[in-house]
């Protein structure tokens, strides 16, 4: 009898430490490979977790390597030898081994911005294997993307903490060192950048999760199966995500999710609640008692939430006599409804749905790169 995920991608992660810790400082980011895993269990099993460096350098990463599973391969600095190398060439022949000996993985993401690795990544796609390339933005170069069949760039990453005492456009809390645009600038628009926003929705989450509350709970559930749900049909490429999909996805970001910790006796009747809750809405999927998930369509409720964050960006406008930032506006938008969360709209991040609603001509927005921020206005009449 066949297994019933044996067409799941089966992936191996092989992580160029050194190289993606130094560029995630150099954009005031602290690399964690949780929120890279958690993005990479919506795409397959993760079979492989390696990572490489000389940890004596990297001490205050290890905690965080171990807590994501990942194996720590130490590559010991030598005052005759080039490190860099020695790191790579292990790298390599350790991904080629895999390749060559277990047929069953078939994904490989190789986490580094260096060129070296382009020829590995031309190999193992000649042995019939996808590759995933990882990297920062401002430090990969420009032949890597190319190479890879797909290319994440960390600081896109939802979740991707910030290193501490550093500010950054984006983020969802106050900052006292942010000041109003004044109506008479313009802002240059640039590639955004919303991992601050996730950092602040995962301390929420986390908040909600630990005050014990049933209702926090299970606004915390409604949320990671929302988010699971929305990464599941953006890597999809018909949009199609079935129910054992979903719980497969879910059980890989959090081995211990059980849906009986939230009073539901098996998987389906949690589904149920959250169609009933106009959260999801099941159809008949391609086998029985197996339905297709997907979001309820919630015109309404998303032109209201627009509406909110417009008459929210109006608000603060007059306020501040200029155009407010992205960083502290969702605060600001919670203050006027205290349960907003724009994940209940199928949105990973609250970037996303502002750009939504630029999209729809609720709002402008335009990046200053002096602030390294995204300020928003509600367009005039010269501007449509």
């Amino acid at each position: 009898m066949s297994s019933p995920d044996q067409h799941e991608e089966r992936l191996a992660v092989f992580i160029d430490h050194e190289n993606v810790a130094i560029g995630a400082r150099s954009v005031g980011l602290r690399f964690d490979p949780k929120p890279l895993t958690d993005a990479l269990a919506e795409r397959g099993r993760l079979i492989v977790r390696r990572a490489y460096a000389d940890w004596n350098l990297f001490r205050e990463d290890r905690r965080g390597m171990v807590d994501a599973n990942v194996e720590l391969i130490e590559i010991p600095q030598r005052s005759d030898s080039v490190r860099k190398n020695a790191a790579d060439i292990q790298m390599a022949v350790d991904a080629m081994e895999l390749a060559l000996t277990r047929d069953f993985v078939s994904t490989f993401v190789i986490v580094s911005g260096d060129s070296d690795f382009t020829p590995l990544v031309g190999k193992l796609r000649e042995l019939n294997k996808r590759v995933i390339g990882v990297g920062v933005k401002g430090s990969t170069s420009a032949m890597l993307p190319g190479a890879c069949d797909e290319f994440l760039f960390y600081d896109r990453i939802e979740g991707a903490p910030r290193l501490e005492g550093r500010g950054g456009g984006g983020g969802g809390g106050e900052r006292s060192d942010r000041k109003p645009r004044s109506k008479s600038s313009s802002g240059s628009r640039r590639g955004g950048r919303g991992s601050g926003d996730a950092k602040v929705d995962e301390k929420t989450a986390t908040v909600e999760e630990g005050s014990g509350s049933s209702d926090a709970d299970l606004r915390a559930l409604e949320r990671a199966v929302t988010r699971t749900l929305s990464g599941l049909q953006s890597s999809s490429t018909d949009g199609v995500v079935l129910s054992s999909n979903l719980k497969r996805a879910l059980l890989r970001k959090d081995p211990t999710f059980a849906e009986q910790d939230y009073g539901f006796r098996g998987f389906r009747e949690m589904l149920r609640h959250l169609e009933s809750h106009k959260v999801l809405v099941l159809t008949e999927g391609s086998a029985p008692g197996d339905p297709q998930v997907d979001f309820v369509s919630r015109s309404n409720d998303v032109d209201d939430a627009f509406a909110l964050l417009r008459t929210t960006v109006e608000e603060l406008s007059v306020e501040l006599g200029g155009d407010p930032p992205l960083s502290g506006l969702k605060d600001h938008v919670r203050k006027r409804q205290e349960n907003f969360s724009e994940k209940d709209f199928g949105y990973s991040g609250f970037l996303q749905f502002c750009k939504a609603a630029v999209a729809r001509g609720v709002l402008q927005m335009d990046w200053e790169q002096d602030d390294e921020e995204y300020y928003l206005y509600v367009p005039s009449s010269d501007d449509i």
